[in-house]
């Protein structure tokens, strides 16, 4: 069993920034891809950024990059979310997934077999 806590969410004003955080209690971190999504009020879970199992590779949907920027720390078994320049559409609950296994990384969510709870991340304009 897998489980993922989130954390670092919060209230922030449009063009500042958050940190999230994702601490997996694994025995051996590297073995899972990693993942983050977000869930808006009334839309469906989307993808935001992935990252390899050495995290040597990262990608980010197209309505982040060049704002936030996934990372892992494959001894503290942690991955984290930097996220700049905030908007107001960046309002949603963020999600960690990790997915056993996998050669590359994953944008699709059912790609994912764990999940965290989420936490809340709020823009204000």
């Amino acid at each position: 069993q897998v489980l993922l806590v989130e954390s670092g969410g919060g209230l922030v004003q449009a063009g500042g920034s958050l940190r999230l955080s994702c601490a997996a209690s694994v025995r051996t971190f590297t073995t899972y891809t990693m993942g983050w999504f977000r869930q808006a009020p009334g839309k469906e879970r989307e993808f935001v950024a992935t990252i390899t199992r050495s995290g040597d590779a990262t990608y980010c949907a197209d309505s982040v990059k060049g704002r936030f920027a996934i990372s892992r720390d494959n001894v503290k078994s942690t991955v984290y979310l930097q996220m700049n320049s905030l908007k107001p559409e960046d309002t949603a609950v963020y999600y960690c997934a990790a997915r056993t296994g996998g050669t590359y990384y994953y944008t699709d969510r059912r790609a994912y077999n764990y999940w965290g709870q989420g936490t809340q991340v709020t823009v204000s304009s």
